[in-house]
């Protein structure tokens, strides 16, 4: 067949509208819509475990309950301790706006301090080697009886396992969008075939073959799933621009947009769909070819 005959029939077997078309658009732009969101909550989430585990890192809090008047009194005794004690670099105690401010986040900003027999809290900053915490544990319970070392590691641990987790997780969601995007363009590409089997008889007839009719439906069907794609991609990064940002959460959950580069990751969906949807279109147009001769 000549290149004209060929580029005409490539427009014109593959139904420009209609329900398969409505369906590849759809679906590509809405898997993509979703997967934007998937990715930003799952870096995002990532990215919160990760400050958390860098602000936790060799770092360790004293909690002093002791009553009223001696509290100040046991107080110097565990920052005096501290100062001679290898392996720290540097301890301070706390003051209550700080107490109140680690609080704000679960408790709101209203927090009546006075009424609450709140501890105090001593935090140190560690050296690279480290200390000894066992020693050190037995120390203020010797010199403080009121003060309690809490190293933290009951927090890194679980925010270290939770950022490998939620990588996990959010590259999970995107393959399952991607499997479900890919189920839904071969329905709608093996229906698009079904029914213009009479037209592809006709093209048999005159020469065409499955690779060249395959071609064309590939062709469009991609370009159908492309163009749905660019429009989910951007919906989803303007619906994640617009969400909240760290500031007005209150400081408790971290931005859930993508930062500096990271923008760009909805645009890299775009041909990823696109590349799903070439692919579902040919496996379905050569098993649909197949079963119609």
């Amino acid at each position: 067949m000549s290149e004209a005959f060929s580029e005409h029939f490539h427009d014109r077997i593959v139904p420009p509208s209609g329900a398969p078309a409505w369906l590849t658009s759809f679906t590509a732009g809405a898997m993509t819509f979703l997967a934007v969101f998937a990715l930003a909550l799952s870096l995002a989430a990532d990215r919160l475990a990760t400050r958390w585990a860098d602000a936790l890192d060799r770092t360790a809090t004293i909690r002093i309950s002791a009553p009223e008047d001696q509290m100040a009194l046991q107080t110097k005794a565990v920052l005096a301790l501290l100062k001679t004690t290898p392996g720290i670099a540097s301890s301070r105690a706390m003051t209550p706006d700080e107490t109140k401010a680690l609080l704000e986040p679960w408790f709101g900003p209203d927090l009546p301090l006075t009424d609450l027999p709140l501890p105090q809290l001593v935090e140190l900053t560690e050296t690279a080697q480290g200390y000894d915490s066992e020693g050190l544990k037995q120390r203020l319970a010797a010199e403080a009886p009121g003060a309690v070392l809490d190293d933290h590691l009951r927090w890194r641990r679980p925010l270290a396992q939770a950022a490998g987790t939620l990588r996990v997780l959010g590259l999970t969601a995107i393959v399952l969008i991607g499997l479900a995007m890919a189920a839904m363009i071969t329905l709608a590409a093996s229906a698009a075939l079904a029914a213009n089997a009479q037209v592809i008889k006709v093209l048999r007839l005159v020469g065409a073959t499955d690779s060249y009719i395959a071609r064309a439906f590939t062709r469009r069907f991609t370009m159908r799933a492309g163009t749905g794609a660019a429009v989910g991609a951007v919906a989803g990064a303007l619906g994640v621009f617009l969400l909240p940002a760290e500031d007005s959460a209150g400081g408790f959950l971290t931005g859930l947009g993508f930062t500096g580069a990271g923008w760009l990751l909805p645009l890299a969906l775009i041909p990823l769909a696109a590349l799903v949807a070439f692919a579902a279109t040919r496996l379905a147009a050569f098993r649909t070819l197949k079963g119609l001769t």
